[in-house]
């Protein structure tokens, strides 16, 4: 039997912008028994917001917690279990405006969720398209992170950048040097919709470090938008990494 749910809520409108790094500003990031999941060589990042909605945290609808707005960075990695590689996402940075949640998530599961006043809009616009934008206040200015979006949807196909960048279905969060936490996130496979074009105004160094000052400051590699669907996220487990074993390299 899987672990009980610790959380359930539909996951939609999210507006994905994926950025190249340096490998090596995610290693202080990387959980121990995970390694980088590369996309053709390229070590990636992702500045994604979206809308939970129908939000139920053991079952329970916490009342003004159920409908909010979330904003996060993360890139992605591999665990190999002994039997097959699982593909997950390591959060580096987690924004959202309920304080409740924040402090349940980081201190159930590690995670680095920070509670900010936010908001969002969805605009038609001309052309078959929708404005889509993610709003947080830090110190006193509004960040932004959005899209242009066509209202035309398809299936991820095999082998693609979206599959590679949507078909991750762990979490993992580092613990300490030899564990980590892992839990499974559980939807059926989202449709996407051509970005148009795209924004991102924030204060990286504030929120990200100046680490990613360089690479969130540039171009994004590639930007998507996926309708969603209802999720799932099982109570994790931890897993300790064999400190006599070497590293895998990234695949």
């Amino acid at each position: 039997m899987g672990k009980r749910k610790f959380l359930q809520a539909q996951w939609n409108n999210l507006v994905m912008l994926n950025y190249e790094v340096d490998q090596a500003v995610l290693l202080p990031y990387l959980p121990p028994a995970t390694t980088l999941d590369l996309w053709h060589g390229k070590a990636l990042v992702s500045m994604v917001g979206f809308m939970f909605f129908e939000t139920r945290v053991l079952g329970i609808k916490w009342p003004f917690h159920v409908n909010f707005e979330e904003v996060n960075l993360r890139f992605y990695v591999k665990h190999f279990d002994g039997k097959e590689w699982k593909r997950g996402a390591v959060f580096i940075s987690e924004i959202l405006p309920k304080s409740i949640i924040a402090f349940i998530a980081n201190n159930l599961y590690k995670e680095h969720y920070r509670a900010l006043p936010m908001r969002h809009s969805q605009i038609p616009v001309k052309n078959n398209y929708t404005e889509f934008l993610y709003e947080w206040r830090l110190k006193g200015k509004w960040n932004k992170l959005g899209a242009t979006v066509n209202n035309h949807f398809k299936d991820i196909q095999p082998g693609s950048a979206e599959e590679f960048i949507f078909e991750h279905y762990w979490g993992y969060n580092k613990l300490s040097d030899i564990k980590t936490m892992e839990y499974r996130v559980e939807h059926i496979s989202w449709q996407v919709a051509q970005v148009q074009d795209f924004i991102f105004e924030a204060d990286i160094t504030e929120l990200y470090g100046k680490a990613f000052l360089p690479f969130l400051s540039q171009k994004p590699y590639s930007a998507f938008f996926a309708n969603g669907s209802a999720i799932s996220v099982r109570i994790g487990e931890k897993i300790m990494a064999d400190p006599t074993l070497p590293v895998l390299p990234a695949l």
